[in-house]
């Protein structure tokens, strides 16, 4: 137990809440990204890839570097490297320059991210750890929910910069607390999954690729058949890495044995991807075609985030009692059929709809 609790839950709730704002607060600056970087919008896409790209793919051995070298060490690096890099999209002068920073950006978030869930593992036990995680996670949501507001009404008032600005105190203060009060961490000599990690962005990158350029161009052209391609056969590659490496893999293969677990990732895959979809152009579709304020579209995203909030104490204690698999076939059709309500919304339709 640390001696320190309360400014450790602290300090990780802030870092935190850096990778989780910034994961969603983006969204409603993209036209106003766009317009002063002059990108299209195939290439803002980007903006969001290039975060999402090396967060996904090194989250894993983000956390194993924590065990390996120390948690404390590499959550306040994780911060320090997340923060330069929001400087430096602030600072950017054109597109290219933006993509570098975010995928930077990514990084950081990836390394931030576990240590700062596993230093909570380890400076709390018995029924405080659960609670402090409990904390961790709800902060995590409420971030999450208030990003996109954030960054509309920031975006309205100051300009797309300033949500990139605005990581600058929170992570200096992190920083701080971390420094002062976290205790380090660490699991000894743990191996690390570098050639997984590799072929992981890889295998991502490139099929993120070739799907921007295939919707881009509303076609499957040569190169975006090409991404797609070399995108799985780096998939191969990953797969067939992390079963020869067996237990030092990042991601063990045989886990996927169990059909509990693949059917829960393959529904997490799906479900997760149709709200990735709708987080990433919905706001953009209505500022640019609905006429809405960054503000307005951030709000109007605000439900979707609370929804899910409040559902989930209501559904944990149902699942507890009446097993999963009910709440994940439920679940699952109520979110088909909100994205079957999006489909039946015209250009017409108001604020409420």
């Amino acid at each position: 137990m640390t001696r320190h609790p309360n400014l450790t839950l602290t300090a990780c709730i802030l870092a935190s809440s850096l990778a989780f704002i910034d994961g969603s607060v983006t969204n409603v600056a993209l036209p106003a990204i766009g317009a002063d970087l002059g990108a299209t919008p195939a290439e803002l896409q980007w903006t969001i890839n290039a975060y999402l790209l090396p967060l996904s793919a090194l989250l894993l051995i983000g956390g194993a570097a924590g065990d390996h070298f120390g948690r404390k060490k590499l959550l306040i690096g994780g911060i320090a490297l997340f923060t330069a890099a929001s400087l430096a999209c602030a600072l950017a002068s054109d597109l290219t320059l933006l993509l570098i920073a975010r995928a930077v950006q990514g990084i950081g978030a990836a390394i931030l991210l576990p240590n700062s869930l596993a230093t909570l593992g380890n400076s709390f036990a018995g029924e405080a750890r659960g609670k402090a995680i409990g904390t961790w996670a709800a902060a995590g949501a409420i971030a999450g929910a208030v990003g996109p507001p954030l960054g509309g009404w920031l975006v309205d008032t100051i300009g797309w910069r300033a949500i990139f600005y605005v990581n600058l105190p929170l992570a200096t203060v992190a920083i701080l607390i971390a420094a002062l009060y976290v205790e380090e961490s660490a699991e000894g000599e743990l191996p690390l999954d570098l050639p997984g990690a590799f072929a992981a962005t890889l295998a991502l990158g490139a099929t993120a690729w070739g799907l921007t350029l295939w919707s881009s161009h509303h076609a499957l052209g040569l190169h975006a058949l090409l991404g797609i391609v070399t995108g799985l056969l780096l998939t191969g590659l990953f797969l067939w890495i992390e079963r020869h490496r067996g237990d030092k893999a990042m991601m063990p293969v045989a886990m996927f044995g169990s059909r509990a677990f693949a059917g829960l990732t393959l529904l997490t895959f799906l479900l997760y991807g149709g709200l990735g979809g709708v987080l990433l152009l919905l706001p953009y579709v209505l500022i640019q075609a609905g006429g809405y304020s960054a503000l307005q579209a951030g709000l109007a995203l605000l439900p979707m985030p609370l929804g899910m909030a409040l559902a989930s104490r209501l559904t944990g204690r149902f699942t507890a009692n009446a097993g999963a698999r009910l709440p994940l076939t439920f679940g699952s059709l109520i979110v088909a059929a909100g994205f079957a309500g999006l489909l039946l919304v015209g250009a017409d339709a108001d604020y409420w709809t």
